[in-house]
């Protein structure tokens, strides 16, 4: 069992992504503790309000609510009962047995899993402390419980198989799936797991999934405030649809918080930097004939190349999104070797294929070869002179055909059109 724990700002927004889940059909509420009304008998305003009627109490507190995710191996086909028994226990384990909370299975992912939604307020107003709460309580508890329910051990739970698309985030679809919800689980699996150090690069990695981090024009108020938007793209990389700003969206990925992960991803970027270096390598060795061949075999690498474009088509710039390692790098920073320049110029050296006329005429030459061979009488030639080639005289015989005058030399004396004379007429006197 895998368990993970988050401390969301928002209590509303918290139970909404559970009761939207609801709705649609993909998550059931299974359960309830310490609530005043059974799970079944309670709409949205009344599972809130249990919640709510706690955290009043407390107007000292920034983050009150507990939204707890339990993972179970994809063999565990659990019955209601049994998932609703293991909840308990884990709640009562990390010291919120005493709380209100609501328990909902999920069944939008390949492996079973419950959520699992409470407040940190107590009935007293207190708090109850969850720093490291992660690491001591809940790592404690979920080892018990393995042991306890003869559960699948989080060590030996089968790992996904790492595919091409390397982030479990839907590609967004404007007008297809709920913008913001579609939108966050975007972010959350890229900003969070790659190492890029600028916005461009966090926008080469996040175009992949149709969003983008937008600041606006440069001359524009929002850029110069230092605001941030994301925004969806259409399969033509359009912008389409109402922007999101960023402190709307869960964990508030702004500008601020980005450039602080700039900085701190820069002390880890080494590792990432020669991992890719050694898959380009590796592509390079293959002699690619274009920099499109180039690109196609790095996508069997789960390498992606975004080429950088001006309005005549001249490329200008790279940039390497690794979806195996999670990093995003310039070609220009990886070195001088991976640049677009220095790649278009070592393409332009490898052994060039055969031309579009080279194989036509190679193809004309075999489909010749391949006809059968039929006996043809030969041209009668008309001079005689041409039928007396020797030995010694092609340069006399060469001289003839190429001299301008007629030759008649060798033509019979019968065949030679005589010129008439011209008859003097006699002067009358």
């Amino acid at each position: 069992m895998v368990a993970k724990i988050t401390i969301p700002h928002s209590l509303i927004e918290t139970l909404n992504y559970n009761e939207k889940k609801v709705q649609k059909g993909s998550a059931v509420c299974i359960g309830e503790q310490n609530c005043l009304l059974d799970h079944d008998k309670m709409n949205f305003y009344q599972k809130l309000a249990q919640f709510e009627n706690r955290n009043v109490l407390n107007d000292r507190a920034t983050t009150k609510t507990l939204h707890v995710s339990l993972n179970f191996d994809t063999s565990e086909n659990l019955p209601l009962a049994r998932l609703m028994e293991i909840a308990n226990t884990y709640m009562d384990k990390i010291g919120f047995g005493e709380q209100p909370y609501l328990v909902y299975q999920h069944h939008d992912a390949g492996h079973p899993h419950l959520h699992i939604v409470s407040t940190t307020i107590r009935s007293d107003g207190t708090r109850i402390n969850t720093h490291n709460i992660g690491r001591n309580q809940s790592e404690k508890a979920r080892k018990e419980i393995e042991t306890e329910y003869s559960l699948v051990k989080a060590e030996h739970q089968q790992k996904p198989v790492n595919h091409i698309k390397p982030v479990d985030a839907q590609k967004v679809l404007y007008g297809k799936s709920e913008t913001k919800r579609s939108v966050t689980n975007v972010l959350n699996a890229v900003i969070t797991k790659y190492n890029y150090t600028s916005l461009p690069e966090l926008n080469a990695a996040l175009k992949q999934f149709n969003v983008v981090a937008d600041r606006g024009a440069e001359d524009g108020l929002m850029f110069q405030k230092k605001g941030l938007v994301y925004r969806i793209l259409n399969n033509e990389g359009i912008p389409i649809g109402v922007p999101i700003k960023a402190s709307a969206i869960n964990g508030q990925p702004t500008l601020q918080k980005l450039e602080q992960l700039f900085e701190r991803n820069k002390s880890t970027r080494d590792a990432y930097k020669q991992k890719l270096k050694s898959t380009l390598d590796e592509a390079l060795l293959q002699g690619p004939a274009s920099i499109a061949e180039l690109k196609q075999i790095l996508s069997g690498k789960q390498v992606i190349p975004v080429i950088r474009q001006n309005v005549e088509g001249r490329m200008y710039g790279i940039t390497f999104v690794d979806n195996k390692n999670k990093s995003v790098f310039n070609g220009s920073e990886l070195g001088k070797q991976y640049s677009i320049s220095y790649l278009q110029a070592k393409i332009a050296q490898q052994p060039e294929t055969l031309s579009a006329i080279q194989v036509s005429q190679k193809q004309q030459t075999e489909a010749t070869a391949n006809e059968p061979k039929v006996l043809r009488r030969k041209p009668a030639l008309r001079h005689a002179s041409l039928l007396n080639i020797k030995s010694g005289k092609e340069d006399s015989i060469l001289e003839q055909l190429m001299s301008p005058k007629l030759q008649f030399d060798n033509v019979p004396n019968q065949l030679v059109k005589k010129k008439k004379r011209k008859k003097k007429r006699a002067l009358d006197l």
